[in-house]
């Protein structure tokens, strides 16, 4: 049995992750789990410490195990902290050596996408066996590639055998936010159900009812959405980057955000198309000086 399907025991603490809760993975009460288990269970415990800013913890906890899971783990948290070389060399490594390995699949596709190697990633990505978790990161790499099509055929043949799982509706849902029209719509109500209920509420969930939000105009919906977002998360740097996109689209200056965001997190990406593209507007300028006429 799938240990992720209802009727699997990490069912909750994965749905957790995926929610965004990351404290509650980590409080997580793993003591009943069967030994098959205990292990996925504890990636997800380390994952979750590396979302909420502890990997170099989790890098001395992980140093020298031999176990793949632990080892693409490691990988993570070097990719964290700015260690790219030595994570994309693990990450290789083990798609080498356990490329049937669903942690390394699924970790080492992160590792790897978010090193610039989409195409590395992909490919140990599609060696899964009925993983939604590696359907899930296809879906985000496709798309971050407008492969739009790609991406909706992924979700369309998860949804015949993984039906209502959550994991299937996010993907849906990111799928719908570029494709657009009533879709925006479709994907508020997926992510409106986890932001406002207790019991699914987190950062992530606020930001991403946020983005649809401001796709569907309602900027003061989606100030109030974020404004939640950074009650719970003060640092979380996907709610800093959309109010600083929704001060642009609301007409207001956008500083405030702009530093806080440079302070956060320097090398997000927000941050760096944007200087990027100051840059190329900056050298086209240089080709154009004003004409005095006598």
């Amino acid at each position: 049995m799938d240990p992720y399907s209802a009727e699997g025991e990490l069912i909750n603490i994965h749905n957790h992750f995926h929610q965004g809760q990351f404290q509650e993975v980590v409080d997580f009460d793993t003591s009943s789990f069967s030994s098959e288990n205990a292990l996925p269970a504890k990636v997800l415990q380390l994952r979750a410490r590396i979302a909420l800013g502890q990997a170099e913890d989790v890098l001395a906890e992980v140093k020298g195990k031999s176990e793949p899971e632990l080892e693409i783990v490691g990988a993570l948290a070097e990719l964290t902290l700015g260690k790219t070389d030595s994570a994309v060399k693990t990450a290789e490594k083990l798609a080498s050596s356990a490329p049937e390995n669903v942690t390394v699949q699924v970790v080492g596709g992160i590792v790897l996408q978010a090193s610039g190697k989409p195409d590395e990633a992909l490919a140990l990505l599609s060696q899964h066996q009925g993983s939604l978790d590696a359907v899930a990161l296809i879906v985000q790499i496709q798309i971050s590639q407008n492969r739009t099509d790609l991406a909706l055929k992924e979700v369309t043949g998860a949804r015949r055998w993984a039906q209502d799982s959550l994991l299937v509706n996010l993907a849906e849902s990111w799928v719908g936010l570029r494709v657009g029209g009533e879709k925006y719509q479709q994907a508020f109500y997926v992510f409106e159900e986890l932001a406002q209920a207790p019991a699914t509420s987190s950062a992530w969930s606020l930001v991403s009812q946020a983005v649809c939000e401001l796709h569907l105009g309602r900027t003061e919906e989606a100030q109030a959405a974020l404004e939640q977002a950074l009650q719970k998360d003060p640092e979380n740097s996907a709610a800093i980057a959309n109010l600083l996109v929704l001060a642009v689209v609301s007409g207001q200056d956008p500083k405030e955000w702009t530093e806080k965001l440079q302070k956060v997190e320097p090398q997000h990406q927000l941050l760096a198309d944007l200087e990027e593209k100051s840059e190329l507007f900056d050298k086209a300028a240089t080709k154009y000086k004003a004409k005095v006429s006598a």
